[in-house]
């Protein structure tokens, strides 16, 4: 018998979910958060902080640190200083912090589309101005248009990037050439890169990601990069995360804005979590890498067989389907809609990602394979319904 069992079904309906907040008939497979629960060790790690019985104010012990920079050595094979690390409550709250302290109002801020659509609300709700910077899908893979992204970067206004690294929504790892190239460029435009790498432990079995500031001494001296255990141990609700800084200057900037802002202390929860994960959680995390990759197989297995007409697009991280309906249709938000209506399958609309996404439906398989298969068949009766209609 496996160690971990992630067929196991939980319900969730009644833990005030925002994923399965839906019709009684309806299977939510959109919001990037899992249905299994988290590691053992790490429940056992907070159901004692719970029987303490006192949650008042927390602050950042050593071993958080600690934590991140062990986990980054022997996981990611990138050795921080535990100093280049501050606290903040989420990666979205410090990607807005820090298009509130890098760019001025009006100011540009560069995105590479379909995107996580969220970078939007980041940016627009501060006042500031996206820039698309598309990406050229190519034999089933998306590439970085270099030509494209350094116009773009070449615009005075432009003083930021974010950097989806791996890819959100496509699960693209970039290469390490490839975010040289990115670093080179933003170098010679004065452009600072803010890196989100939440997704960055799920990838599939042999595969890895590259940090974008182990790659040289100019990505990290330009980049702030957010990280976190929330994404892949599925304890999204804990709010804890971690910015990454290794130029003291830049490091202090974004320091000052988290306080600013008050998004740098933790609640009574967010460091045993985070610790007991980094510490304990490596048994638990690859074997549910092995079952993502499996209930991965088992999509393309059956996008093959029953729905030929669609394809995914190759990545190798995240527990997202980038699924291309572009043969089928050039609206997939009227598809979403449809497939929703008409089965109970609820999952992300490709336009909100940005140009590009429009062809395009998200599907979060993080769930039991039982799950999955009613997903799966619900996704069929929807194409089939909407193709008969068309």
């Amino acid at each position: 018998m496996a160690k971990y069992d992630f067929d196991v079904i939980n319900d969730r309906r009644s833990s005030f979910s925002e994923k399965w907040e839906v019709a009684d008939n309806e299977l939510p497979m959109w919001v990037a958060d899992m249905d299994f629960k988290t590691a053992p060790e790490i429940i056992e790690a907070l159901s004692k902080r719970a029987e303490h019985g006192i949650f008042g104010y927390t602050y950042v012990p050593e071993e958080w640190n600690r934590a991140y920079v062990n986990w980054w050595k022997e996981y990611h094979s990138f050795e921080m200083d535990p100093d280049w690390l501050i606290f903040t409550t989420g990666v979205i709250p410090a990607i807005s912090t820090t298009v509130r302290k890098i760019t001025s109002p009006a100011e540009k801020v560069l995105i590479q589309t379909p995107v996580y659509n969220i970078f939007y609300n980041c940016i627009l709700n501060n006042g500031r101005v996206p820039v698309e910077c598309p990406l050229i899908l190519k034999n089933g893979s998306y590439e970085m248009d270099f030509e494209n992204l350094e116009k773009k970067l070449s615009d005075p206004q432009v003083s930021l990037m974010l950097l989806c690294n791996p890819q959100n929504p496509s699960g693209t790892i970039w290469d390490k050439e490839t975010l040289k190239r990115v670093g080179e460029l933003c170098k010679k435009y004065g452009v600072t890169v803010l890196s989100d790498e939440i997704h960055c432990d799920i990838t599939d079995p042999g595969f890895e990601y590259t940090p974008f500031a182990s790659v040289s001494d100019t990505c990290r001296d330009i980049s702030i990069t957010c990280i976190s255990a929330t994404k892949a141990f599925n304890m999204a609700g804990l709010h804890s995360a971690a910015v990454m800084i290794p130029d003291p200057l830049l490091r202090h900037k974004i320091w000052r804005a988290l306080n600013t802002d008050e998004v740098a202390e933790p609640n009574a929860f967010a460091m045993q979590g985070t610790i007991a994960a980094f510490t304990k959680g490596r048994d638990w995390l690859n074997a549910l890498r092995e079952y993502l990759y499996e209930n991965k197989k088992e999509i393309d297995s059956f996008i093959q067989k029953e729905l030929p007409e669609l394809s995914a697009v190759q990545g190798h991280a995240t527990y997202l389907y980038w699924l291309d309906v572009r043969s089928l249709t050039d609206n997939s938000d009227a598809l979403a809609d449809f497939i929703r209506n008409r089965t109970g399958l609820y999952i992300s609309k490709g336009s909100s990602y940005g140009p590009g996404g429009e062809g395009f439906l998200r599907i979060n398989y993080a769930c039991p394979r039982s799950v999955l298969r009613d997903g799966l068949s619900r996704l069929k009766a929807g194409v089939e319904a909407y193709r008969a209609e068309k």
